[in-house]
């Protein structure tokens, strides 16, 4: 495996898509990254060079945007920015429920956690 941006990308995968895998950038910014090495075809990352392995390392590191752990640090002060105001978005974070306004009362499974069981809320059958 290939390291750029410390993180190991996937030698099996078109180059386009093994930058996705650092934290920061996406399809649009992985386009870039290669017209701007100019790599015709978009090669595998196991058949390039080292000099053209160096290159996209090189763009990636050049190109001015957050990525990994500035990345990951600048949005948890963000959040923790929100939490210590006290503003609604933070106090949501703080509870682990979602921030932008989606329902809670029959979705968010998975930020509420578990089912917990009530005792004496049994719907009685409905007589017609």
């Amino acid at each position: 495996m290939a390291r750029v941006a410390g993180v190991d990308i996937p030698n099996n995968k078109r180059v386009e898509f093994s930058l996705r895998y650092i934290h920061g950038i996406g399809p649009t910014r992985a386009k870039a990254v290669v017209a701007r090495v100019g790599l015709e075809g978009n090669p595998r990352v196991g058949d390039l060079t080292e000099d053209e392995l160096n290159r996209v390392r090189e763009a990636v590191d050049k190109s001015g945007y957050l990525i990994e752990g500035d990345l990951r640090r600048d949005t948890n002060q963000n959040i923790r920015r929100l939490v210590d105001i006290g503003s609604y978005r933070g106090l949501r974070h703080r509870r682990n429920l979602p921030t932008r306004g989606q329902r809670t009362r029959t979705n968010a499974r998975t930020n509420r956690g578990a089912r917990k069981t009530v005792a004496g809320r049994r719907r009685t059958a409905q007589k017609k």
